[in-house]
């Protein structure tokens, strides 16, 4: 999965800088409100809402604001309805797009979304038209210079009911399924192992190998979507190269 790994440090750089303007913690608060609303605001038997938590606190989002959320989405506090919506369509060169989003108002986002494909060079496709083309995983990030023992590494993920372990360069990957999520998280801490990334997301099946140019132009449109304040996650199946994300 080195294309994603790429794609994902790019995503991860800029959170930190999304994070200091204020921009990522008002994603990640809808996040949290939407999983309160719909599943309680207890993390140990809210799933989705530990998820939504455990991300928030990997970007140091303050406690206060991740209780405010909670609160909102339990209803103590007043706030809007945010609905979560799953956009899929084609980017440049052919590449698959899942992109996850939160809103107040579907038929704006839709809009929105929609003119972003087009002025990317793409298409927003119907539901359903790559969705196929992705797995729904729990997935860890470990820094492999920090942590070299592979062997310990694989022992702890398995015990934890992981399913797989390999490396990409500089970087352990980690994959489980959903439900076993917290339980391999939990094993890491318990461990002390830090992670670089740790949440549920979409990985595709199979990796599209692009040409350069192509590539480059592909990055910069999954840039755009990822700015827009709707926007949670963006995932693709294009094997992006370092050389792709040097601009």
């Amino acid at each position: 999965m080195a294309g994603h790994s790429h794609w994902a440090n790019i995503a991860r750089k800029k959170s930190v800088v999304d994070a200091r303007r204020g921009k990522l913690f008002s994603k990640l608060s809808r996040y949290i409100i939407i999983a309160a609303r719909a599943g309680g605001g207890d993390p140990e038997t809210n799933l989705k809402l530990r998820y939504a938590i455990e991300k928030a606190r990997a970007v140091s989002m303050p406690k206060e604001n991740i209780e405010r959320a909670i609160k909102r989405g339990t209803g103590e506090l007043e706030d809007v309805i945010y609905d979560e919506v799953l956009y899929e369509g084609y980017g440049p060169g052919g590449a698959a797009i899942l992109i996850e989003a939160t809103t107040d108002n579907r038929n704006r986002t839709s809009s929105e979304i929609r003119k972003l494909f087009e002025r990317g060079g793409g298409s927003l496709g119907n539901p359903g038209c790559v969705a196929y083309m992705f797995d729904r995983k729990g997935f860890f990030a470990i820094d492999a210079q920090k942590y070299p023992d592979e062997d310990r590494l694989l022992a702890i993920a398995l015990e934890a009911g992981a399913d797989d372990l390999h490396r990409e360069g500089d970087t352990f990957e980690i994959t489980c399924d959903p439900s076993r999520f917290s339980a391999v998280l939990e094993a890491l801490q318990a461990a002390h192992i830090e992670t670089t990334e740790a949440e549920v997301k979409y990985l595709p099946k199979m990796q599209k190998e692009l040409d350069l140019d192509t590539g480059k132009r592909l990055v910069r449109f999954l840039q755009t979507l990822e700015d827009h304040d709707d926007v949670q996650n963006v995932y693709t199946d294009a094997s992006i190269t370092a050389e792709m994300t040097e601009e």
